[in-house]
């Protein structure tokens, strides 16, 4: 095993990671309902598809840390974990920039009005109800996942192996589910953006 890289401090650890999990989720709901009216010269929608490119890369490095795990390659885990903290906050300001300057897009919204009509929703047909599906998982286990990220990963910067692993069999899953269901929520959506 690894040594630790921080000095235990629960208290301070556990204050940290709810303000900072609420400031997040505060911030990105509250942007969510906002839309900048600026006409920035490029198409706004690259944003999105750093998203998906950012949450794809984040995938694949769960899967890459899982397996340095299982062959007992501390440093490679701890390495690529970082990675996907670090793109993880790379889509964090993506997505933020693309909401401000995109806002948001309504899956069957064919005519970009805002609504989707019952014309529109009977055209989308059953996949608008796999769409949304995939939307409400993924956003409840992304606003859910952060501060059980953050907390795995405090338990293995003090050291603490046995309780990183017992927390890790449930953050794993789950950070990979909102990892994997965010570049298929972009290709679903993106055919609606203005």
């Amino acid at each position: 095993m690894l040594e630790a890289r921080i000095q235990k401090n629960d208290k301070k650890a556990y204050w940290l990671i709810c303000i900072f999990s609420v400031v997040v989720f505060t911030v990105i709901t509250f942007l969510g309902r906002i839309e900048l009216d600026v006409e920035p010269g490029f198409d706004i929608h690259i944003f999105a598809k750093i998203n998906a490119l950012t949450n794809t890369a984040v995938a694949v490095l769960l899967v890459w840390a899982l397996v340095a795990v299982k062959n007992k390659n501390y440093a490679l885990h701890r390495n690529v974990m970082y990675g996907a903290m670090l793109l993880s906050i790379v889509f964090l300001v993506s997505y933020i920039a693309h909401h401000l300057l995109a806002g948001e897009a309504r899956f069957g919204d064919l005519d970009h009005d805002g609504v989707v009509s019952a014309e529109e929703k009977l055209q989308a047909g059953s996949i608008r109800i796999v769409y949304l599906v995939l939307l409400i998982t993924h956003i409840i286990l992304a606003a859910f996942i952060l501060p059980i990220i953050l907390l795995t990963a405090y338990r293995a910067m003090t050291g603490e192996w046995q309780r990183h692993r017992k927390l890790a069999k449930y953050t794993w899953p789950l950070w990979f589910y909102v990892a994997v269901t965010g570049p298929i929520i972009y290709l679903m959506i993106s055919p609606y953006y203005k």
